[in-house]
C-alpha cells in the first residue's frame, strides 16, 4: 500500500495500450507493479521503475488500485481469479477494457463477490494518446472511488468523463466504438474502391479535403494505407472484437446494426488473411480476399 496520498497501483495487461498506460503511471510517480501474461511485455516497464510480478496475486497484493487492461472479459475473468488470493475489500478496480454489455455485468459480479470497488472506465484513443497520456477515459463507478482513483487517471488521460453508475461508460464506449470501426471500413473501402476503377486515390482525399465528408481519422487510416504502413495503434483482431460487442449489444437490446455486423465481417476476413496483428486500417485487404 502507499504510504502517502500516492496510490500504489497494480496493472493487469501491458499489450500496446496497456504497457503505454504502465509508463505514464510510473512516472506520474505511482508506485506500480505489473504482471502481463507473456512476461516479456511487461519487463520493459521495469526501466520506469515499475516491478514486475509473477503472477496476479503478485500484482495485486498491497495495491490501493487494480488496473486491467486486456484483450476481452475472458482474460480479464481469468487473470481476477488467479489475483484473489491477494484481493482484499476495498480495493479499487479501475477496469479499462472494452469488454461490452454483457462482460462488465460478470466483471461488476465478481468485483462485488470480492468486496472491490468497481469501476467502469473504458479509454478512448489508440497507442499514440496513450504513449502521450492523453487517453478519454470514461467512468462509471461510487463517487467513493473518485478521489482514489483520480492520479490514475490524471496520468493516463487528459480527460476523464464520470458518467454514474458501472456500466454506463461500457455503454457510451460501444456507441463511439461503433463510429471508428465504421469509419475505418468506409476508409478501406473506398480506396479499395479507387484501386478497382483505376482512379488515383489522392483525388478522392483532395475531393473531400476541407469539406464536410472529411475528418481526421478517415485521413489518418487513408494515409496509412497509401503509405502500406500499418504499424498497429489498434490491431485488427482487436477492432474485430470490439465491432461484434457492438453488434451483439444491438441485438440484445432490439436493434438492428447492419453496418456493425458487414465491418465485423471484413475484419475477421483481414485476420484470415494475415493481418491479424496489424493495424485496423489494414481491414482494407479484405476487399481483395
Amino acid at each position: 500500500m502507499a504510504t502517502d496520498d500516492r496510490p500504489a497501483v497494480a496493472l493487469l495487461g501491458t499489450g500496446i495500450m496497456g504497457a503505454a498506460m504502465g509508463r505514464n503511471i510510473a512516472r506520474a510517480g505511482l508506485p506500480l507493479r505489473v504482471w502481463n501474461r507473456t512476461r516479456a511485455k511487461a519487463e520493459p516497464l521495469a526501466d520506469d521503475g515499475a516491478v514486475i510480478a509473477d503472477d496476479p496475486a503478485g500484482a495485486v497484493r498491497d495495491s490501493d488500485v487494480i488496473v486491467t487492461m486486456m484483450s476481452d472479459s475472458g482474460a480479464i475473468e481469468d487473470a481476477m481469479n488467479q489475483a484473489a488470493p491477494g484481493l482484499r475489500p476495498g480495493q479499487v478496480w479501475a477496469q479499462a477494457s472494452t469488454v461490452g454489455v454483457e462482460g462488465i455485468q460478470r466483471l461488476a459480479g465478481f468485483a462485488a463477490g470480492h468486496e472491490l470497488i468497481f469501476v467502469d472506465c473504458p479509454v478512448l484513443g489508440t497507442r499514440k494518446p496513450a504513449e502521450d497520456g492523453a487517453l478519454t477515459v470514461f467512468a462509471a463507478g461510487p463517487g467513493e472511488a473518485r478521489d482514489r482513483v483520480g492520479p490514475v487517471f490524471d496520468a493516463i488521460g487528459s480527460t476523464t468523463v464520470w458518467l454514474g453508475e458501472a456500466g454506463t461508460a461500457s455503454r457510451i464506449k460501444l456507441v463511439v466504438n461503433s463510429w471508428v470501426v465504421a469509419v475505418n471500413a468506409a476508409a478501406g473501402e473506398a480506396l479499395a474502391l479507387a484501386r478497382g476503377l483505376d482512379v488515383d486515390p489522392e483525388r478522392f482525399l483532395d475531393a473531400i479535403s476541407g469539406g464536410p465528408l472529411d475528418c481526421a481519422y478517415l485521413q489518418t487510416k487513408a494515409r496509412a494505407i497509401l503509405k502500406d504502413d500499418f504499424t498497429p495503434s489498434f490491431t485488427v483482431e482487436m477492432a474485430a472484437k470490439d465491432a461484434g460487442l457492438v453488434a451483439e449489444a444491438g441485438r440484445a437490446h432490439g436493434v438492428q446494426l447492419h453496418v456493425a455486423d458487414a465491418v465485423a465481417t471484413r475484419l475477421r476476413r483481414a485476420a484470415e488473411l494475415g493481418h491479424a496483428d496489424e493495424d485496423m486500417a489494414a481491414a482494407y485487404f479484405a476487399s481483395f480476399g
